[in-house]
Protein backbone atom coordinates (compact mmCIF):
# COMPACT_ATOMS: atom_id res chain seq x y z
CA UNK A 1 0.00 0.00 0.00
CA UNK A 2 1.29 3.18 -0.50
CA UNK A 3 -0.07 6.78 1.15
CA UNK A 4 1.52 9.71 0.38
CA UNK A 5 3.93 9.35 -1.26
CA UNK A 6 5.32 6.47 1.05
CA UNK A 7 5.29 2.66 1.16
CA UNK A 8 3.32 1.68 4.26
CA UNK A 9 3.36 -2.65 4.57
CA UNK A 10 0.85 -4.23 6.70
CA UNK A 11 -0.70 -7.44 6.96
CA UNK A 12 -4.43 -9.11 7.57
CA UNK A 13 -3.51 -8.50 11.58
CA UNK A 14 -2.55 -5.00 11.02
CA UNK A 15 -6.01 -4.46 9.18
CA UNK A 16 -7.66 -5.01 12.78
CA UNK A 17 -5.07 -3.23 14.80
CA UNK A 18 -6.17 0.71 13.22
CA UNK A 19 -9.46 0.05 14.00
CA UNK A 20 -8.99 -0.91 18.10
CA UNK A 21 -6.22 1.84 18.28
CA UNK A 22 -9.01 4.45 17.29
CA UNK A 23 -11.14 2.76 18.97
CA UNK A 24 -9.07 2.97 22.45
CA UNK A 25 -8.02 6.68 21.55
CA UNK A 26 -12.39 7.54 21.43
CA UNK A 27 -12.28 5.50 24.62
CA UNK A 28 -9.62 7.23 26.68
CA UNK A 29 -10.85 10.80 25.73
CA UNK A 30 -14.27 10.03 26.75
CA UNK A 31 -13.05 9.40 29.96
CA UNK A 32 -10.64 12.81 30.00
CA UNK A 33 -14.38 14.73 28.87
CA UNK A 34 -15.69 12.65 31.55
CA UNK A 35 -13.30 13.87 34.55
CA UNK A 36 -13.32 17.86 33.20
CA UNK A 37 -17.33 18.10 33.12
CA UNK A 38 -19.88 19.23 30.41
CA UNK A 39 -17.42 20.42 27.53
CA UNK A 40 -19.74 22.04 25.53
CA UNK A 41 -22.94 23.19 27.43
CA UNK A 42 -26.05 24.46 25.64
CA UNK A 43 -25.61 27.70 27.93
CA UNK A 44 -27.61 30.09 25.64
CA UNK A 45 -30.49 28.12 25.09
CA UNK A 46 -33.95 29.09 26.71
CA UNK A 47 -33.90 25.86 28.31
CA UNK A 48 -30.66 26.14 30.35
CA UNK A 49 -31.96 30.40 30.94
CA UNK A 50 -34.82 28.94 32.65
CA UNK A 51 -32.99 26.00 34.97
CA UNK A 52 -30.94 28.99 36.17
CA UNK A 53 -34.32 30.73 36.86
CA UNK A 54 -35.89 28.25 38.83
CA UNK A 55 -32.42 27.62 41.22
CA UNK A 56 -32.81 31.78 41.90
CA UNK A 57 -30.63 32.83 39.76
CA UNK A 58 -30.61 36.15 37.74
CA UNK A 59 -28.13 38.70 35.42
CA UNK A 60 -28.60 40.87 32.36
CA UNK A 61 -28.91 37.57 30.08
CA UNK A 62 -31.09 35.44 31.82
CA UNK A 63 -33.63 38.17 32.27
CA UNK A 64 -33.62 39.94 28.91
CA UNK A 65 -34.85 36.18 27.58
CA UNK A 66 -38.04 37.12 29.78
CA UNK A 67 -38.62 39.06 27.15
CA UNK A 68 -37.81 36.73 24.15
CA UNK A 69 -39.91 33.67 25.69
CA UNK A 70 -43.10 36.23 25.94
CA UNK A 71 -42.81 37.12 22.52
CA UNK A 72 -42.37 33.68 21.57
CA UNK A 73 -45.62 33.54 23.73
CA UNK A 74 -44.61 31.25 26.40
CA UNK A 75 -45.67 33.60 29.36
CA UNK A 76 -45.77 31.39 32.12
CA UNK A 77 -41.82 30.42 31.46
CA UNK A 78 -41.19 34.44 31.09
CA UNK A 79 -42.86 34.96 34.55
CA UNK A 80 -40.60 32.70 36.32
CA UNK A 81 -37.88 34.36 34.85
CA UNK A 82 -39.18 38.47 34.90
CA UNK A 83 -40.27 37.37 38.54
CA UNK A 84 -36.64 36.36 39.81
CA UNK A 85 -35.15 39.78 37.84
CA UNK A 86 -37.74 41.84 39.42
CA UNK A 87 -37.51 40.56 42.82
CA UNK A 88 -33.80 41.05 42.39
CA UNK A 89 -34.22 44.80 41.37
CA UNK A 90 -34.23 44.63 37.30
CA UNK A 91 -37.04 48.06 36.80
CA UNK A 92 -37.62 46.44 33.20
CA UNK A 93 -38.25 43.12 34.63
CA UNK A 94 -41.20 45.24 36.99
CA UNK A 95 -42.76 46.55 34.15
CA UNK A 96 -42.84 43.11 32.38
CA UNK A 97 -44.39 41.52 35.31
CA UNK A 98 -46.99 44.78 35.74
CA UNK A 99 -47.45 43.88 31.56
CA UNK A 100 -48.00 40.34 32.23
CA UNK A 101 -50.55 40.86 34.94
CA UNK A 102 -52.37 43.53 33.36
CA UNK A 103 -53.16 41.36 30.41
CA UNK A 104 -53.33 37.90 32.20
CA UNK A 105 -50.91 36.63 30.30
CA UNK A 106 -49.19 33.57 31.82
CA UNK A 107 -51.33 33.78 34.64
CA UNK A 108 -54.39 35.54 35.66
CA UNK A 109 -55.26 38.81 34.81
CA UNK A 110 -54.64 40.86 38.25
CA UNK A 111 -54.80 44.99 37.89
CA UNK A 112 -53.72 45.21 41.81
CA UNK A 113 -50.40 42.90 41.07
CA UNK A 114 -49.63 44.97 37.93
CA UNK A 115 -49.95 48.41 39.44
CA UNK A 116 -47.76 47.25 42.43
CA UNK A 117 -45.25 46.17 39.87
CA UNK A 118 -45.50 49.88 38.48
CA UNK A 119 -44.92 51.52 41.31
CA UNK A 120 -42.19 49.52 42.83
CA UNK A 121 -40.50 49.91 39.30
CA UNK A 122 -41.05 54.05 39.90
CA UNK A 123 -39.70 54.11 43.34
CA UNK A 124 -37.15 52.84 41.76
CA UNK A 125 -36.69 55.19 39.29
CA UNK A 126 -37.69 54.07 36.32
CA UNK A 127 -39.14 56.22 34.09
CA UNK A 128 -41.53 53.31 32.39
CA UNK A 129 -42.73 52.69 35.70
CA UNK A 130 -43.29 56.40 36.28
CA UNK A 131 -45.03 56.61 33.56
CA UNK A 132 -47.33 53.08 33.70
CA UNK A 133 -48.07 53.88 37.47
CA UNK A 134 -49.52 57.14 36.62
CA UNK A 135 -51.82 55.98 34.39
CA UNK A 136 -52.68 53.50 37.29
CA UNK A 137 -53.32 56.21 39.52
CA UNK A 138 -54.97 58.67 37.01
CA UNK A 139 -57.27 55.84 35.91
CA UNK A 140 -58.02 54.25 39.50
CA UNK A 141 -57.25 50.80 37.79
CA UNK A 142 -55.35 48.68 40.51
CA UNK A 143 -54.93 51.35 43.20
CA UNK A 144 -56.76 54.15 44.24
CA UNK A 145 -57.28 57.46 41.67
CA UNK A 146 -55.16 60.19 42.66
CA UNK A 147 -55.17 62.06 39.28
CA UNK A 148 -52.65 64.15 40.46
CA UNK A 149 -50.07 61.92 41.68
CA UNK A 150 -50.52 60.21 38.30
CA UNK A 151 -49.98 63.38 36.21
CA UNK A 152 -46.46 64.06 38.36
CA UNK A 153 -45.43 60.90 37.57
CA UNK A 154 -46.03 60.88 33.93
CA UNK A 155 -44.65 64.50 33.95
CA UNK A 156 -41.15 63.18 35.41
CA UNK A 157 -41.00 60.11 33.10
CA UNK A 158 -41.42 62.77 30.45
CA UNK A 159 -38.57 64.62 31.98
CA UNK A 160 -36.39 62.11 32.04
CA UNK A 161 -37.17 61.55 28.33
CA UNK A 162 -39.64 59.18 27.94
CA UNK A 163 -41.32 60.15 24.58
CA UNK A 164 -44.59 58.42 25.49
CA UNK A 165 -45.16 60.48 28.28
CA UNK A 166 -44.19 63.82 26.31
CA UNK A 167 -46.75 62.70 24.04
CA UNK A 168 -49.58 62.40 26.64
CA UNK A 169 -48.65 65.54 27.94
CA UNK A 170 -48.81 67.32 24.72
CA UNK A 171 -52.72 65.20 23.97
CA UNK A 172 -53.62 67.13 27.34
CA UNK A 173 -53.35 63.80 30.15
CA UNK A 174 -56.05 62.95 27.47
CA UNK A 175 -55.14 58.53 27.99
CA UNK A 176 -56.92 57.81 24.47
CA UNK A 177 -53.34 58.87 23.01
CA UNK A 178 -51.77 56.34 24.81
CA UNK A 179 -54.39 53.36 25.01
CA UNK A 180 -55.95 51.50 22.23
CA UNK A 181 -59.49 51.13 22.25
CA UNK A 182 -59.59 47.35 22.27
CA UNK A 183 -58.66 48.04 25.77
CA UNK A 184 -61.45 50.62 27.36
CA UNK A 185 -63.36 47.56 28.49
CA UNK A 186 -60.60 46.85 30.67
CA UNK A 187 -60.40 50.66 32.53
CA UNK A 188 -63.96 51.57 32.64
CA UNK A 189 -65.25 52.02 36.48
CA UNK A 190 -66.56 49.18 37.98
CA UNK A 191 -68.89 50.84 40.24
Amino acid sequence: MIANGARIWYDDNMKHLIPATILCAITASTGLADSLGTLNPDEMTWQHMLERAENGETGMVICSMGYALTKSGDHASARTLFRNCANDGYTGAMTWMSQLDNNGLGGPYDPDAAAEWDRRAAEAGDPVGKFNYGIALMRGHGVARDEALGRGLVDEAAREGLEVARRLQNADYDLDEVTPDADNWKYAPLF
